[in-house]
């Protein structure tokens, strides 16, 4: 691993405030284009559909897509190679709890005319016509899954990670043709492009399928760390192992494992989970420190038994109001979200929720929205007060939502 270099650090933090205030680029342009209506697309990830629902208000659904049309054809093409087929009986078994995973991450074109689907069974990334529910391209990513996604702040590239090859793959989100790539730790997972565009944050997490769960074992979850890279050369920048940072301040026993994150509107910190906590931590970029730890509160319903926590989870998801007061945390094995003050770290009311598995913020970025794949809803969270909004049905085991864009008029797939 590159050594790390401070020095260098602080001049691409400097570099990400100073950027900050850039000019809106095509990706906030659209939200003031009248031809486009702001949506949330919630990924159903076990029967291959993603809600499309209302992105403020009483998050209404409007539509639905259906993300795996070529079903039939990718199953063929699996069953008739043997390698495929047990990676893809793997997935279902293992990462899937018995299902297949249809879609992990999705986002739209700016023109709203289309969505970008990760699908992990598949080994792809496809752009579905939303007008036809129709293939546009397909792109197979390098070895046998992909993962999260990322779309640059112009909406022209998606950076997606090809958990079993160890690398992100940055394509063209218009043609899907792969610009570049760039190597990665051990299981890539959260991608984040920096406000400019200029860099691709990707966190891997190593490897979450085993039961070798106890710290003592830690060391065979592999090689994990944060990786920044160039989104023009996609050349490594540097690499960031939280491990010695945990150590330094004597959080020996913690996962080095980067789950999601969130960074501050200027980006000078980065709040992030990782596996086993039921947390997050702060950390200071231009430093490279980590400053503070908060511990959530434990359900006491919740097992102590780390192998029965959902792919070394313990919370998963976390998100931040637009103007850095307030952090929004999915206590996924704890079965609650809660709003926590970004100042004095202390949480608001625990929100009672059944898996909640990811956590993003509302168009108007009022409300946190949660999804709940134990209960196939998304709960939106309101961070003034705290408090639930409203909880809305979706389909079969949601997990990533997204912010996007549909034409004015979309309600759905006219051969729906």
């Amino acid at each position: 691993m590159p050594a790390f270099r401070p020095r260098h650090l602080c001049s691409v933090a400097a570099a990400l405030v100073l950027t900050v205030a850039a000019p809106a680029t095509a990706a906030t342009a659209a939200a003031t284009d009248a031809s486009l209506r702001e949506v949330l697309f919630v990924g159903n990830n076990w029967d291959g559909t993603a809600t499309v629902l209302k992105s403020t208000g009483d998050f209404a659904k409007v539509g639905q897509i259906n993300v795996v049309p070529d079903k039939d054809a990718r199953i063929a093409e699996i069953n008739a190679d043997p390698i495929k087929w047990i990676y893809y009986t793997s997935i279902r078994n293992e990462v899937g709890q018995g299902h297949d995973q249809y879609v992990d991450d999705m986002y739209s074109t700016p023109d709203g005319r289309s969505v970008v689907v990760s699908r992990p069974s598949f080994a792809d990334v496809v752009s579905i016509d939303l007008a036809t529910d129709t293939i546009n391209w397909r792109f197979p990513v390098a070895g046998y899954r992909a993962d999260h996604m990322a779309v640059s702040p112009d909406g022209t590239k998606v950076a997606v990670s090809a958990s079993t090859a160890n690398k992100v793959q940055v394509l063209d989100i218009n043609t899907g043709k792969e610009l570049g790539e760039f190597a990665t730790g051990d299981k890539p997972h959260e991608n984040v492009f920096s406000p400019d565009g200029k860099y691709i944050w990707n966190m891997s997490i190593g490897e979450v399928t085993t039961s070798l769960d106890d710290p003592i074992w830690d060391w065979t979850k592999g090689d994990r760390h944060i990786t920044v890279a160039d989104a023009t050369t996609y050349k490594q920048v540097k690499t960031i192992d939280m491990r010695a940072r945990l150590n330094a301040i004597g959080l020996t026993d913690f996962s080095d494992a980067v789950r999601p994150a969130a960074f501050t509107p200027d980006w000078s910190k980065m709040y992030f989970q990782v596996s086993f906590f039921n947390g997050f931590l702060e950390y200071d970029i231009a430093t490279d420190k980590i400053t503070r730890v908060k511990t959530l509160p434990a359900n006491p319903a919740t097992s102590t038994d780390r192998t029965t926590w959902l792919l070394d989870s313990r919370h998963h998801g976390i998100s931040m109001k637009p103007d850095g007061t307030k952090l929004c945390v999915a206590g996924t094995m704890d079965n609650y979200a809660t709003i926590v003050d970004r100042a004095t770290l202390q949480e608001g009311p625990l929100v009672t929720a059944s898996t909640p598995y990811w956590a993003t913020v509302s168009g108007d970025g009022k409300d946190c929205v949660i999804s709940e794949s134990g209960a196939d809803q998304v709960t939106a969270i309101d961070f003034g007060t705290g408090q639930k909004v409203v909880s809305v049905p979706v389909g079969d085991h949601p997990q990533r939502v997204r912010l996007g864009h549909v034409q004015a008029d979309w309600t759905g797939a006219a051969t729906g």
